[in-house]
């Protein structure tokens, strides 16, 4: 075995020995929360770096071969040695979670389950309203984790951040509670042709938002509100409602608001992407439980199941459905 220390980096031996705890490259993957296909390729790039085989595999079982037996100590050595040397300079803070607004579930049941797996790492959250302002708070610093929509960032931007898929959350439609609509369980989209709907246009934290539904809107005769001010707080939301009368853009999950009905949209059934994102190289206890429970929600309330008429952006569905 022609070893190269230097070339070896620590994920592709967590990515070996957790094949090697499992005998399995699915589970091996969903221990790591990575995408399989990343795990193979991991795995293929420590061969070639070894210049070894490491795992004889068939479509029935995965096996060690004898240079991978020799590897499993060495592996397990230099990882316990670099997960002491973080340890022993990783800042004992708490972890800053963004979960955009309150009341939205998605972000809220991540993190309830993420603090019952580590009770002892403190996590707090913040809300910073849109993924745009969140990912530049993470990049400064500022803050740690968000939520929201990857693919809506700056590809500059998106370069320097990691994310996991979280959930196509379906969208919906809020409505003042006599509009025409109110009375319907589920608003076809076609239903809403002729009508302005508000999506956060001119809302610089949330720009994301506002390109998904204009995409969603075109040669659908949805017309797109224009900016106005940033409305604060459930009885100014009912107030200009009231007064406008303009559908607001949402999510299944959104909070109810005074004298409005949340009605979800179908025909297709229009999709919200959303991620959870950190700095790529950011290692924190706390991270690694919400990618755990982030896991673990989406298994248990099926989120990332795509349904057969759902909607989504092609550049989101790509980003979706491969992730670090």
């Amino acid at each position: 075995m022609s070893l190269a220390p230097d070339a070896v980096a620590p994920r592709l031996l967590r990515a070996f020995l957790a094949v090697v705890d499992e005998l399995h490259f699915t589970r091996a993957a969903a221990r790591l929360y990575i995408a399989q296909q990343a795990l193979s390729r991991d795995v293929r790039r420590l061969e070639r770096e070894l210049g070894v085989e490491l795992f004889v595999r068939t479509t029935r079982q995965v096996a060690l071969t004898p240079d991978g037996e020799r590897l499993v100590p060495y592996a397990r050595r230099v990882l316990e040695a670099q997960d002491a040397l973080v340890g022993a300079f990783r800042q004992a803070r708490p972890l800053l979670v963004d979960l955009n607004s309150p009341g939205l579930a998605t972000g809220v049941r991540v993190l309830r389950r993420a603090r019952e797996l580590v009770p002892d790492v403190e996590l707090l959250a913040r809300y910073e309203s849109g993924l745009t302002y969140a990912a530049a708070e993470i990049l400064a610093g500022r803050l740690d984790v968000s939520f929201g929509r990857f693919a809506g960032l700056d590809p500059a931007v998106r370069a320097r951040l990691a994310q996991q898929p979280v959930r196509y959350e379906p969208m919906a439609v809020i409505l003042p509670e006599d509009h025409r609509l109110a009375a319907l369980d589920a608003v076809p989209l076609a239903e809403l042709r002729g009508e302005t709907v508000y999506a956060g246009a001119g809302n610089p934290r949330t720009p994301e938002w506002t390109e998904l539904a204009r995409e969603l809107f075109a040669g659908r005769g949805i017309d797109l509100a224009p900016a106005v001010p940033l409305v604060v707080g459930e009885e100014e939301f009912a107030r200009v409602m009231a007064k406008t009368r303009t559908p607001v853009l949402a999510v299944v999950d959104f909070p109810p608001m005074p004298r409005s009905v949340l009605r979800p949209l179908v025909d297709p059934v229009p999709l919200s992407p959303v991620s959870l994102v950190w700095r790529k190289g950011f290692t924190h206890p706390g991270l690694d439980a919400l990618r755990r429970a982030a896991m673990e929600r989406a298994g248990a309330e099926v989120w990332l199941s795509y349904p057969e008429d759902g909607w989504i952006p092609a550049t989101d569905a790509l980003i979706m459905m491969s992730f670090t």
